[in-house]
């Protein structure tokens, strides 16, 4: 399943500065407004190098700009540099511990380096702030892949009471050039099914598969776990 961010982060012209409410001095001079200036063509361009020693810049300026922290860390998950966003996320969470942005950055920049266990705290922080059903079946994912079976299994049960659960998709890549897009249904069955798998409960595995197939019949996983089964 590819790794996006749950809500969109539009990367606009500059956020920080439709954050500030009334113009500081530092704002006003002319070495902040040249290095705005820069910045905005190199995002105008998708110049990264530019884009980020103008935020640098920026921050020197006025280091108490929290926003300009958020673009920073905005632009390096964007082109995939997630030991940076991670860095940047967390910095910001000590200023803002309330931020989404950087919560879902940090839990998703956890993931993508492999620290699945820092992962899971943010993702599970993550959903105590935006009570999102996309995040709770990654929580339950990455419990699944962490052994912790029981709790995988009743985040999954919890997201199956919800109705959305139906009516929202996951999309999944079974190739590199492959995509296709499941009910979100259906990806927690097929879930459920792993679990009942790795707990040595065959039966209860390809039934739960089965139903996945019921929700999305071409759902590869849900056919090769099932082909796995009866081998």
């Amino acid at each position: 399943m590819k790794n996006k961010l749950f809500y969109t982060l539009v990367f606009i012209s500059i956020a920080f500065v439709q954050q500030v409410s009334g113009q500081s001095e530092v704002k006003n001079s002319e070495e902040y407004k040249h290095h705005k200036s820069i910045y905005d063509r190199a995002v105008r361009y998708s110049d990264i190098g530019v884009a980020k020693n103008a935020i640098y810049n920026l921050l020197v300026l006025d280091p108490n700009d929290v926003s300009l922290l958020d673009s920073l860390a905005i632009l390096y998950f964007d082109y995939n540099q997630y030991a940076q966003s991670l860095l940047v996320s967390l910095d910001i969470l000590k200023k803002n511990p309330n931020s989404l942005v950087a919560t879902e950055i940090s839990a998703v920049s956890y993931e993508n380096l492999q620290l699945y266990d820092k992962a899971l705290t943010s993702y599970e922080s993550l959903y105590l702030k935006n009570n999102n059903i996309y995040t709770l079946y990654k929580i339950a994912f990455l419990q699944f892949n962490l052994k912790r079976y029981n709790e995988a299994r009743t985040s999954t049960d919890i997201i199956l009471k919800d109705k959305k659960s139906e009516e929202l998709n996951i999309v999944f890549n079974p190739s590199r050039n492959k995509q296709e897009e499941v009910s979100m249904k259906a990806a927690v069955l097929n879930l459920k099914g792993l679990i009942a798998k790795e707990e040595g409960n065959k039966d209860e595995a390809k039934k739960l598969f089965e139903e996945a197939l019921v929700s999305a019949p071409e759902f590869t996983f849900a056919k090769q776990n099932i082909e796995d089964l009866e081998k």
